[in-house]
């Protein structure tokens, strides 16, 4: 390959990255920006606080219901064109969000701007893997792990600039020129993949969808509620059963929406469960954090959200250095050190007190974000590399969908415990923080950042072992 050649080459990688990144910031933007949104939401549309939540649930409910299917899609039809109509979806319903004059409405248009943006994530992983080579892979994706922490960092201060300025319509309406120019970028650059002679599972696809919409929505409705109904406590029985059914009905298919063989490969199995426990982890500490900087260390909230600006800045400013770290050194050195950095991240938030200097919670903070930058690229990497090409797609979306499982059980698991501890320390039933008894809180947190320290090691523990392993058997092929 000659000079001109590779320039036109890495022109097109670095033009089908930067398509990638925007389209992933906006969709993480999406997120974080509508939750400063929420109270005035409430008031210009007449509903409730807890109803208007539904507009944050709804979206990433659709994701997770619908990721699956998109992957797949992704290596049947290709996986640009899959981007493509992901993103052009999200445009439009985007602007229809805009649009809408009644809840109902913003409600629907919510769940089609989560089907275009389950359609372009489910398919970014596998995209980045198909065209970047391994020695740059790392890297890449290390960029992709910055996008989201950019969207999750930015989001609620762009949010509030919005508001303050116009009305709340005009969060939506930002999509819609990025959408348009990714649209357009990726007519020209995106690689065209080939139609392969195969068939979309329509039962596996539509009962992943019911499972994942029963057990995501009972999970968030317990949230809402603070308690498991007999409703909520029977729809999750009902997605387990379901999900039971699902394992069997892809079993006996010949062309499976979520090919069960994939989970065979040890090192893609393992890599998983880490990326489930990590983001467990990292979600249960994200609902801690406020309550700690403003009830606990009364900070104001303008201060609170300069420091919870922290984590996301670190990761953004990390991710890529790992990341091109990680290609170069072997993935499963880096996931090993990454975790146990992430691990001592979260044993330093757990001695943390009502008393504790500022400095201490923003070293802790940073610790957390630095064992995360090193983490996330390199067993990305490693989860898209250990499987074959013409899996990309459903192995990017499954990837994707931990990712979005491990944040809402995360949340509820650290509300849930949180409460339990606080409630074991006061001698009777809390359901909140207790002003005037920071104690409550402290004891609850503390305990949940142990169990998150356990939970994360226990992922360290899975990596150490198989890298103990390969570097045994590495030892024997040499003598």
């Amino acid at each position: 390959m000659n000079n001109k050649s590779i320039h036109i080459e890495t022109t097109k990688r670095t033009v089908v990255l930067i398509a990638i990144i925007a389209m992933t910031f906006m969709a993480t933007l999406d997120s974080s920006i509508v939750n400063v949104a929420l109270p005035v939401l409430s008031e210009k549309l007449n509903v409730t606080i807890s109803a208007v939540e539904w507009v944050i649930a709804s979206y990433s409910i659709i994701i997770c219901s619908t990721i699956l299917f998109w992957g797949r899609l992704g290596d049947i039809c290709g996986k640009s064109k899959i981007f493509q109509f992901g993103t052009i979806l999200f445009t439009v319903s985007s602007l229809l969000c805009g649009l809408s004059n009644s809840f109902a409405v913003l409600i629907i248009c919510r769940f089609l701007q989560g089907i275009g943006a389950s359609a372009y994530m489910a398919n970014n992983h596998g995209i980045i893997t198909e065209l970047f080579p391994k020695e740059s892979r790392g890297k890449a994706l290390g960029v992709l792990v910055t996008a989201v922490a950019l969207g999750n960092m930015v989001g609620p201060s762009i949010g509030g600039m919005i508001l303050s300025v116009f009305n709340w319509n005009y969060i939506f309406y930002i999509n819609v020129p990025f959408g348009t120019g990714v649209f357009i970028l990726g007519l020209r650059f995106l690689p065209k993949g080939e139609r392969k002679d195969e068939c979309m599972d329509i039962v596996g696809a539509i009962l992943q969808f019911i499972v994942t919409l029963l057990f995501f929505g009972s999970l968030i409705l317990s949230q809402q509620t603070e308690q498991l109904n007999p409703y909520i406590m029977a729809s999750i029985g009902i997605s387990i059963v379901l999900a039971i059914l699902f394992i069997f009905v892809e079993k006996k298919q010949h062309q499976p929406l979520l090919n069960l063989d994939i989970f065979r490969n040890l090192k893609f199995s393992i890599n998983l469960v880490c990326a489930l426990t990590s983001f467990i982890c990292i979600a249960s500490s994200s609902i801690l954090i406020p309550f700690y900087l403003q009830n606990a260390l009364k900070l104001s909230p303008f201060y609170a959200g300069l420091f919870m600006m922290l984590s996301p800045l670190v990761l953004a400013v990390c991710s890529p250095i790992f990341g091109s770290i990680s290609d170069k050194v072997s993935s499963e050195k880096v996931i090993f050190i990454g975790l146990l950095v992430l691990s001592l991240g979260f044993f330093l938030m757990s001695r943390l007190t009502e008393t504790s200097p500022v400095f201490l919670f923003a070293l802790s903070v940073a610790t957390m974000a630095v064992g995360q930058a090193i983490f996330q690229p390199a067993n990305n990497a490693l989860i898209m590399s250990t499987c074959p090409k013409d899996k990309l797609g459903i192995v990017g979306s499954v990837n994707s969908l931990v990712r979005n499982l491990g944040q809402t059980v995360g949340i509820a698991l650290s509300t849930t415990l949180l409460y339990f501890f606080m409630s074991d320390f006061a001698g009777y039933r809390v359901s909140d923080y207790i002003l005037g008894h920071d104690e409550f809180f402290i004891y609850g947190m503390q305990h949940v950042y142990i169990i998150l320290v356990i939970i994360c090691l226990l992922g360290a523990c899975l990596t150490g072992i198989r890298l103990i392993l390969k570097m045994s058997r590495e030892k024997n092929d040499r003598s």
